[in-house]
């Protein structure tokens, strides 16, 4: 047993340089930055400005790769079981990195299992927004209008299990109200929709819907952070009409695969907390009404917990399966 203890440890010796050699060595190859949803998306435009400046920093190309379908999760499986080298990483929203195991049951990975935390790059507001013949013109309005319409008012988001899904369940419960819900494949047909009066409200991510609401082609009700978005001051809180303690944001981070050495983990941390101090990103980022956040990678793993225990609740009293 002496003999046997002495060989395994000196085999961890001789492991572990070469371990700690792989990860100084890395990259020494184009990294393959995963994002779950399609091109031209707020996810995908912020994982794109990021991915530019890690190749900037780090000599090594970025590239992100766009794979698309059930939610997010056909990207977060890609990833949750790719080597854990440091040359695969997920770049995502709070479907496949969190919720989605609330879900579904037939996921194919564990997210709290299968990822380590990499950084918490930005969060946005969703908003509320209507069409603009609606009959409710404030959130207050649309409050009252529901609870005397019961089940009459559409309310439409990008997709089942979405978070402007989850979201919508949040505003029901809240307000004592009953919509009903209409599911899309992403927001480009859902504000198409909306546009053109199909649908009565929509609850989604921000940033497609800003522009629309200056033209004075879509009404903004409310947005779902505790604080006014720049983009649109004069858009009040869900908070603020009367519902307080209600919060629900957007968010956008970056995962690995569990097993990713900490030193990789901690380079690309670095970089994407020293990237988001800068004026530059500062103003692209308000310019597409998103937060810089930043953080240690632990912050982004106690964030994830609490985004899960917040949203359990709520993802089973509206009994959101699939």
């Amino acid at each position: 047993m002496r003999l046997l203890s002495l060989a395994l440890f000196g085999l961890a010796l001789l492991l572990s340089p070469g371990h700690d050699a792989a990860a100084q060595a890395w990259p020494d190859r184009p990294v393959t930055m995963i994002v779950p949803f399609p091109a031209g998306s707020a996810v995908d435009f912020l994982a794109r400005a990021t991915a530019s400046e890690l190749s900037d920093r780090l000599g090594k190309p970025f590239i992100v790769e766009n794979r698309t379908g059930a939610g997010g999760n056909i990207g977060g499986a890609a990833v949750a079981k790719a080597k854990p080298d440091g040359y695969t990483l997920l770049f995502g929203t709070p479907s496949p990195i969190a919720m989605n195991k609330l879900m579904y049951k037939g996921l194919t990975y564990d997210s709290e299992k299968d990822f380590i935390p990499v950084a918490l790059v930005a969060k946005s507001p969703l908003m509320i927004t209507t069409r603009l013949d609606f009959p409710a013109k404030t959130f207050a309005e649309l409050i009252d209008y529901a609870k005397k319409n019961p089940g009459k008012v559409t309310v439409g988001n990008p997709g089942n299990g979405t978070l402007g899904h989850i979201t919508a369940e949040l505003v029901q419960q809240f307000t004592g109200t009953k919509m009903t819900a209409v599911a899309y494949r992403g927001t480009v047909p859902l504000m198409t929709d909306l546009l053109g009066g199909q649908v009565d409200v929509s609850v989604d991510f921000m940033p497609t819907y800003v522009p629309q609401v200056k033209e004075n082609k879509l009404k903004a009700l409310a947005v779902t952070t505790s604080t006014r978005s720049k983009s649109l001051p004069d858009v009040p809180t869900v908070q603020e009409v009367g519902f307080k303690g209600f919060e629900a944001s957007a968010w956008y981070a970056m995962v690995a695969p569990t097993g990713t050495p900490p030193e990789i983990i901690g380079r690309i941390n670095k970089i994407v907390n020293d990237f988001l101090k800068t004026d530059k990103t500062k103003a692209l980022l308000e310019q597409n009404t998103l937060e810089g956040i930043g953080g240690s990678p632990e912050d982004l793993k106690a964030f994830i917990a609490a985004e899960l225990k917040k949203w359990k609740p709520v993802i089973e009293e509206a009994k959101i399966e699939m």
